[in-house]
């Protein structure tokens, strides 16, 4: 049996043939990442996404459900495995010139932007004697395809604030510039229809859960928070949440496909960041969310309220 004290977790003996079956299907060994090493990542992993003391049937829902191939690939180059970086270039080189090319709208604006972004991925800075790779933040919950578009978008939006400090009202007066208003921050543009299966999706959630998300996701309070203002426990709420963020997954692919995206295009719309949807997300999880229940218990709270 396992013991993760740091997780609160106890695996099985049957947890742990789950655990020897991820790490042979990642292919983490041939980059260097032993079994062991393997587990810490998945036990770090389950630290930031499962509730203290969760159960076993989390956790290895939850491992199932990553990218372990994507995972030890992006951890291996955060560790400076050379042969992993080989394979990660071959793989992504072209794909993030082409996503870079889609947000910078210009081909050596891409190129730059897509070459600024290999420093950081690669980890040529240390600190506190460790590689600062941006791969080693990657956790497999997602496409590392999308993740890397929306660390390439983060950039370019940074680089443009980088721009504007540094380069003066006088100076670009200079140059002709006209100046009718101040100029507004790019946005990542997101297919509307991306905005409208989001919105059909929250409006036909019932108010308790859209207080459950609102004020998980929202409001940044804790499982146990919302469990003791719903009067259950800890893990009804993590079961209830697991179980909310995949149905509302299918209900927005599902409503993608009717305004006529191939899955996979759907699949890859799904990757932006929520903060660049046109949607009101608190104030469509809001509606109706003020006095949440379930069944036979009532509490006075509200999304809107922030942690506390």
């Amino acid at each position: 049996m396992t013991n993760s004290a740091q997780s609160g977790i106890v695996f099985s003996s049957a947890m742990d043939s789950v655990l020897t079956e991820l790490y042979q299907k990642s292919g983490a060994e041939k980059f260097g990442i032993s079994q062991r090493e393997f587990n810490v990542i998945l036990e770090e992993i389950g630290r930031k996404y499962l509730a203290t003391n969760t159960s076993e049937a989390n956790a290895r829902e939850l491992y199932l459900s990553l990218r372990t191939e994507e995972l030890a690939l992006a951890r291996a180059c955060a560790c400076g495995n050379e042969n992993a970086w080989e394979t990660f270039l071959i793989r992504y080189r072209e794909k993030l010139y082409d996503i870079a090319l889609h947000i910078a709208r210009e081909a050596s604006a891409a190129r730059e932007l897509a070459d600024s972004l290999y420093a950081d991925l690669y980890g040529t800075i240390t600190r506190d004697g460790k590689r600062a790779s941006k791969l080693a933040s990657y956790t497999g919950r997602g496409s590392l395809e999308g993740w890397l578009r929306t660390v390439l978008a983060q950039e370019h939006v940074n680089r443009y604030r980088r721009q504007k400090r540094f380069v003066s009202l006088d100076e670009e007066s200079e140059d002709g510039t006209q100046f009718a208003a101040s100029d507004p921050e790019p946005v990542c543009v997101v297919d509307s229809r991306v905005e409208n299966a989001t919105d059909e999706a929250l409006a036909g959630l019932p108010s308790e859960e859209r207080f459950i998300l609102a004020s998980y996701y929202l409001d940044g309070r804790t499982l146990a928070e919302i469990a003791r203002m719903l009067r259950v426990h800890e893990s009804t709420i993590s079961r209830k949440l697991e179980k909310l963020a995949k149905a509302l997954r299918r209900q927005i692919l599902s409503g993608l496909r009717r305004r006529g995206m191939t899955h996979r295009q759907a699949e890859e719309a799904l990757e932006v960041d929520v903060r660049d949807l046109q949607v009101d997300i608190r104030q469509r999880l809001a509606q109706d969310s003020n006095s949440p229940s379930f069944p036979g218990k009532k509490v006075q709270a509200r999304a809107s309220d922030g942690p506390g």
